[in-house]
């Protein structure tokens, strides 16, 4: 292998005078890359239809094992099973009016254990679990999910290429499948009613976030009149609002955090439960389990008839929080959620639920109040302390949900892009969002500042899961066809199963609509109007992006006199060039960039050197040295292209980026040079005398490379340009109204949430910004 060699005045090291601001991780910033480095190069202008996507730009979802997966199901227990864990507290007394009789309460009991064994651990835990897209779970990555077996979706053409698509062939479906996805990818109102689901479960579940913590917490201070009765509401209100301040303030320590220090109450919670199930199921009455057959169930409606079918409502509340399994699955994963509900918390619940019904079935009027009526003796202070502690957690599980949905939808292109943090090094799904924490913050303490009490809140709770639930049952369905290409038959069975479940459940509820309900619906219904008019506003921005969408070659060419100029379709006119280093940032990471279309359709002109410069965020907290960087040229005579990869604990913003960048290009063009056949010499030609043809065409090459870094070198002293794209959207006109205010809208949240480039800390006096409009 040949050694290259250069003389001092060829190539030389230079001390940037930009101020600060790079990309580059500081973990290594103090290394140089080596020329070691992982470099992606083709032979000749690789653009030109080449790939720059590797495996690691596409998420794959994290699968753990050991005690990382115990550890895992540990932190679940705390944060997911908050929620559903306290449910025993106001269950039966939601359920019943008066003293029930014993064949209601073995009704009633029945209910609770088939609900729980049949929505919760079959549904949920077994079914819908598996229907994750790369580990993120909730309705919307059910829509994620599908859209990438089916074409029911516009994508961001800018990131198109950065997703993985799984369309099966039509000779791979059975015809009532490729019937069903025919129809779905050829039906406008197919498409429309798969994003309205998806978009609508992440708005009722965001919803019962504003709801559940102010529902939890006002239930856990209103607790405290078992001890003293004259207990003011104005105290319990401000001690429910001082204590959701501080569970909203806690929230960027993380999920790891968080779910570490809750885990232990929710587990000795639900282990009070448990022990007094049994202790009131062996000192009371064990004839109650007989609900374990549904013959009671049925025999209860049946009896009834109207009313049994309206105290559905009450136990419906003993799976709410069920939609924080599969919405908090990002944070945790499927083995994990899995583990802690079969394992432990489910038969804990049923345990504290048939413990409940054997004490009310001798003592019919502990209904009201079932759980600290029939706490055994000696156990209603702990029981009262731990409760109250307990009822303060559920409310994790819902503010949590809000951030994992959140992240998704942005990722779609459904809400603007605002600060997400990753809390995790280990555990890459666990997220947390400041700007939706401290909104969610201020909704839940109006919210409990209005409604009071829990009696007004109750009539508003339960509605958003029993409809997130039905949402998630036929979205499954489609998934179990298209995805998992189950037999037609079966998924037939399993939706009018479930989804006469869900039904019963859904129509019972609507009965509290006029009592609160309306307040969830409606904010559910705001969400999702914003939500869907961002999408639509991007939608109509690609649309005006597209004629930017193109390869260099239909730019530029190259004249008979080898100059640089314009195509025919931008005017033909010859290219003059600008002294200097110029670094073009590129939001696409592929085609032309549209700061460099516009910079030269404007200017004419282009730098002696340039950069189109990408970043490209991965979901992992680092990446290695060498996967960071990929360097390519272009068809464009002295233009090359940087993508630079990093995960979201690297720093983006450091000390210099256009040295890195010029260090980054050295290195492509001496690896270039070494690895390409003679640059000078052909090998047809006759070596001079006394030298060999080898020896001339390495020192053919080496002269060759020395020349091209020098070019590098001497741009790069004579200035360096960041030359940054500032686009601006018009509505054109003759827009009928309705668009025009919709439009209106988008482009005012556009306007008031888009990055500003002076977080890029760069130097202005090097800041070339080519400003452009976009009509929509």
């Amino acid at each position: 292998m040949s050694t290259i060699q250069f003389t001092s005045d060829q190539i030389r090291p230079v001390k940037s005078n930009a101020a600060p601001g790079g990309v580059f991780s500081t973990r290594n910033a103090s290394k140089t890359s080596s020329l070691g480095e992982k470099y992606h190069t083709k032979q000749g202008h690789v653009e030109e239809g080449g790939n720059l996507k590797q495996e690691g730009d596409i998420k794959h979802k994290q699968v753990f094992g050991g005690w990382l997966l115990l550890w895992l199901a540990y932190q679940a227990t705390g944060v997911i099973y908050g929620d559903i864990g306290t449910s025993p507290l106001y269950v039966y007394s939601s359920t019943f009016s008066d003293n029930p009789s014993y064949d209601d309460l073995l009704g009633a009991l029945s209910l609770i254990i088939w609900t729980l064994t049949l929505i919760v651990s079959v549904k949920y835990v077994f079914i819908v679990l598996q229907a994750d897209d790369e580990g993120e779970g909730g309705t919307f990555a059910l829509y994620t999910l599908l859209s990438r077996y089916a074409n029911i979706t516009k994508r961001d053409p800018k990131e198109e290429s950065m997703v993985k698509m799984e369309r099966y062939l039509s000779t791979d479906l059975k015809a009532s499948e490729r019937t069903v996805r025919t129809g779905l990818e050829h039906s406008r109102f197919g498409k429309a009613a798969l994003k309205v689901a998806g978009v609508l479960g992440v708005s009722l579940i965001m919803s019962d976030g504003v709801l559940t913590p102010a529902q939890s917490v006002l239930g856990a201070i209103q607790g405290l009149e078992v001890v003293d009765p004259n207990i003011s509401s104005s105290t319990i209100i401000g001690s429910s609002c001082g204590i959701l301040v501080f569970l909203f303030l806690i929230q960027p320590f993380g999920i790891t955090k968080i779910g570490s220090i809750f885990a232990p109450i929710i587990i000795i919670w639900l282990s009070f439960n448990a022990g007094f199930g049994i202790y009131n199921l062996v000192w009371y009455d064990h004839s109650v389990l007989k609900a374990f057959s549904p013959y009671f169930a049925g025999a209860y409606l049946v009896r009834n008839q109207t009313d049994g079918w309206k105290s559905l409502g009450g136990i419906l509340l003993a799976f709410t929080g069920v939609e924080a399994m599969f919405a908090d699955l990002g944070a945790f994963s499927m083995r994990a959620v899995q583990l802690s509900w079969m394992c432990f918390t489910f038969p804990c619940l049923l345990l504290a639920y048939i413990g409940q019904a054997a004490y009310i079935s001798v003592n019919p009027e502990a209904y009201s109040n079932p759980f600290f009526n029939s706490v055994p003796p000696g156990m209603l202070y702990p029981s009262l302390v731990i409760a109250i502690l307990a009822a303060i957690v559920a409310s994790q599980a819902m503010i949590t949900s809000t951030f994992q949905l959140l992240s998704q939808i942005m990722k779609l292109s459904y809400f603007p892009q605002i600060k997400m943090v990753h809390t995790s090094k280990i555990f890459h799904g666990q997220v947390y969002i400041p700007f939706a924490n401290w909104l969610l913050m201020i909704g839940t303490v109006i919210v409990t500042a209005v409604y009071n009490n829990t009696t007004s809140l109750g009539n508003a709770y339960g509605v958003c899961v029993i409809m997130v639930t039905f949402i998630t049952t036929c979205m499954v369905t489609l998934v179990a066809l298209l995805v998992w290409r189950l037999n037609p038959f079966l998924v037939l069975f399993g939706f009018l199963v479930f989804g006469a479940l869900d039904g019963a459940y859904l129509s019972s509820a609507l009965l509290k609509v006029p009592q609160g309900a309306w307040f969830t619906l409606a904010l559910a219904v705001f969400l999702s109007s914003i939500f869907i008019l961002w999408r639509f506003g991007k939608e109509q921005q690609w649309a005006a992006e597209a004629s930017d969408r193109f390869q260099p070659s239909h730019l530029v060419t190259t004249g008979a006199d080898g100059q640089l100029q314009l195509t025919s379709a931008f005017g033909g006119n010859r290219v003059t060039h600008i002294r200097g280093f110029g670094i073009f940032f590129d939001k696409a990471g592929d085609m032309t960039p549209t700061v460099f279309i516009q910079f030269l359709s404007k200017f004419l002109a282009t730098p002696d050197l340039m950069v189109f410069f990408h970043l490209r965020p991965l979901s992992t907290p680092s990446v290695a040295s060498d996967n960071r960087y990929t360097v390519t040229r272009t068809i464009i005579p002295n233009c090359y292209r940087l993508i630079i990869r990093h995960g979201y604990t690297d720093e983006v913003v450091t000390a210099d980026l256009s040295l890195l960048v010029l260090e980054q290009l050295r290195n492509f063009i001496i690896r270039e040079g070494a690895s390409n056949a003679p640059l000078v010499q052909a090998p047809s030609e006759k070596a001079p005398d006394g030298a060999s043809s080898t020896d001339s065409s390495e020192e053919g090459r080496d002269d060759g490379v020395a020349a091209r870094l020098a070019d590098v070198q001497r741009a790069y002293e004579t200035q360096v340009m960041y030359i940054m794209g500032k686009e601006q959207m018009r509505i054109k006109w003759q827009t009928g109204i309705v668009r025009r205010v919709v439009l209106s809208t988008f482009l005012w949240l556009r306007d008031n949430t888009r990055s500003k480039m002076a977080s890029m800390k760069i130097n202005p006096d090097q800041l070339v910004e080519v400003g452009f409009v976009k009509d929509v």
